[in-house]
């Protein structure tokens, strides 16, 4: 080296120096903060990656937060629901105790009357107070919200889930594409004799009655003794214009019906109306479910019951006689209500659930058809101290029945839908967080090793630039 104005190995040196050195904060930086990408220079499509894993790993995240806090509405609610279901229970047992009214005193029936009183009142509170972070949950306040209900076709509406749009309404079209019947048979009169008294056995879907009548009874009077256990047995009979006697089934559909027939030595013939005529003797006629379409899907219907669920929704509807009865089509829609749960990582339509949890009040439990559980309070249409015990036992049987199909809807959800979606994003936040960890996370192993290269290298390049920055020196020589 002969020149001393530019030591260009000196340069090097520093340039490398440099370099060396960049190269080793780097791997401190790593080290330390345990991050691959520090910054967006550090690797940019791997960043942007980085960045869109870390968004859906909070809204995993979110999500099953979530669905445990839909767990824990639900659980809050269903303990409530439990409680409702022991006060029907112990309320059943009462309404069979006061129905024993020739064993009992008044003194007795009116405190079980007292008693009831008090069951029905638990179950409004428990209806209007049990709520989860301020929210009522059995009020109602979480039932759908219905429009344009023709209560004269469709007697009783109940949502369990639907998928309505935001800010609008799901319409609901029910149409009856075949009538429902009740079972039916028709007194020929063939064989009776004239003046000759009858045995007959009448049963139906309640129970059976032996019926005896005298050789100069009316047919009205016939109709009338039977009429008179009609609650007990499930049949009614009615007089038609002509004089001819029916006996009727008061319940429709293929669980309903009537059957007639002798227990005396003198024969009582009936038939079946509808299909053919006195000559056909027939003891038994079952009736007729309707047939029903709702939004276009055939319906589950027994007698006037009527049920549909798919993946947008599940509702029980039942029918009026006179709408269930005849060809027809009715139209409500679905505006809004219910408790909505986001429970996928994207806030979209798909990814929420809806549930309607309708009021448990005694003012809903029950039914139109025979009656609601507030009317078996004092004063009320079916009170035991008006010796309504067996509709009281209908409409408390009918309560249970509502409050268990609530239990097991929170349950499957619960069960099939929540616990399911909790494991599903378990299993999917643990993969996206392993890949988001291999992007972005520091691989201590080779940053090490890496860091050890950059160490060495620094300190090889400074002895380097110290023998290049000494090197000019040799001109002196040159000088002596």
């Amino acid at each position: 080296m002969s020149r001393i104005n530019h030591n260009i190995s000196s340069v090097q040196a520093i340039r490398r120096l440099i370099a060396n050195q960049s190269d080793l904060g780097v791997r401190l930086e790593r080290l330390s903060s345990g991050l691959r990408i520090n910054r967006g220079r550090d690797d940019p499509a791997g960043l942007i990656a980085s960045e869109n894993l870390r968004a859906e790993i909070r809204g995993i995240n979110g999500a099953i937060e979530n669905s445990t806090r839909a767990n824990n509405v639900l659980s809050t609610g269903e303990g409530a629901l439990n409680e409702v279901s022991s006060l029907l229970v112990e309320l059943r047992g009462l309404v069979t105790t006061s129905a024993n009214t020739g064993g009992m005193a008044d003194e007795e029936l009116k405190a079980n009357q007292l008693q009831i009183d008090s069951i029905l009142e638990s179950i409004d509170r428990i209806s209007n107070t049990t709520q989860f972070n301020g929210k009522k949950l059995l009020d109602g306040s979480l039932a759908y919200d219905l429009s344009s209900v023709d209560t004269s076709n469709l007697s009783e509406v109940r949502v369990y889930a639907a998928r309505a749009p935001e800010n609008g309404a799901l319409p609901i079209v029910v149409e009856v594409t075949n009538s429902a019947e009740f079972g039916q048979l028709k007194f020929s009169g063939v064989g009776t004799g004239t003046g000759s008294a009858v045995s007959i056995r009448v049963a139906g879907q309640r129970g059976s009655e032996v019926f005896s009548f005298g050789g100069s009874t009316v047919i009205s009077a016939m109709a009338a003794a039977i009429n008179s256990f009609a609650d007990l047995i499930g049949v009614s009979a009615t007089v038609s214009g002509t004089g001819a006697l029916y006996f009727n089934s008061t319940d429709y559909g293929s669980n309903a019906f009537v059957s007639v027939d002798s227990i005396g030595s003198e024969t009582f013939v009936t038939y079946d109306p509808s299909a053919g005529g006195p000559g056909s003797g027939n003891e038994k006629d079952n009736g007729v479910d309707a047939n029903v379409k709702i939004n276009g899907q055939d319906a589950t219907v027994e007698g006037l019951q009527a049920r549909m669920k798919n993946n947008s929704l599940d509702l029980e509807l039942l029918l009026s006689p006179t709408f269930g009865t005849q060809l027809g089509t009715s139209t409500f829609g679905i505006t809004g209500g219910g408790a909505t749960f986001q429970l996928s990582p994207m806030v979209n339509i798909q990814g929420q659930v809806s549930l309607g949890i309708a009021s448990v009040s005694t003012g809903t439990l029950g039914n139109n058809d025979i009656g609601y559980l507030s009317s078996i309070r004092s004063g009320g249409a079916n009170s035991l101290a008006d010796e309504q015990a067996v509709n009281a036992e209908r409409i408390v049987d009918r309560s249970i029945t509502q409050i268990s199909v609530l239990r097991g809807r929170l349950g499957a959800f619960q069960k099939d839908i929540l616990d399911t979606n909790i494991n599903s994003l378990q299993v999917a936040l643990e993969n996206v967080t392993a890949s988001e960890s291999t992007i972005r996370d520091t691989d201590f192993a080779v940053e090490t090793a890496q860091m050890t290269r950059s160490q060495i290298l620094v300190q090889a390049t400074t002895s380097v630039l110290r023998i290049a920055n000494s090197t000019p020196q040799n001109a002196l020589a040159l000088l002596q």
